[in-house]
């Protein structure tokens, strides 16, 4: 007799062979699970500004959390969540803080992400009016430039138009 151990009828290889319900249960519970651990990147980001004088940014949503930075009046921050009051978001670093709720209000300013050439049109080869750094505050003027587009201006120039993916705030 053989050493062999004979797979019983219904298996193969001696595995049990599973119902296709439970095959289609188990990656279903397996999608949601690494939905819950790695969110869709799918959805719009929603930003707002810091409106008052300098926006303090907590490490919790509470006045007796611990004050991490200040942010001036225009710099953008991405929502993440919020309860009683305050708003988890997110700043150009990739830093999650919170905010008081109050101090937010629409978004009308981006920040350079790298060095932004600002042009006069919505072109590469258009006329160049001015480079920010990255961290540089600029206005948005209006929604009404090309997809890819911003329609910009910083402080004190005339307004001109940078490419989408430089600046974060939008």
């Amino acid at each position: 007799m053989s050493a062999r151990r004979q797979a019983a009828p219904g298996r193969a290889g001696g595995r049990r062979r599973r119902s296709p319900l439970v095959v289609g249960l188990a990656a279903f519970v397996a999608i949601v699970l690494v939905q819950a651990v790695f969110p869709s990147r799918a959805r719009a980001a929603e930003f707002r500004e810091v409106t008052s004088a300098a926006g303090v940014l907590y490490d919790g949503p509470s006045e007796h959390a611990r004050k991490l930075f200040l942010v001036p009046r225009g710099t953008p921050l991405e929502l993440v969540s919020s309860v009683a009051g305050w708003v988890k978001v997110r700043d150009l670093s990739g830093d999650v803080l919170w905010i008081e709720r109050g101090e937010l209000g629409a978004a009308r300013h981006v920040i350079a992400s790298t060095l932004v050439a600002v042009r006069r049109a919505p072109q590469r080869n258009a006329e160049l009016l001015l480079q920010v750094e990255r961290g540089v505050l600029l206005e948005v003027v209006d929604d009404e430039a090309p997809a890819g587009w911003l329609h910009v201006r910083y402080p004190g120039t005339a307004a001109g138009y940078a490419e989408a993916i430089e600046v974060w705030g939008r």
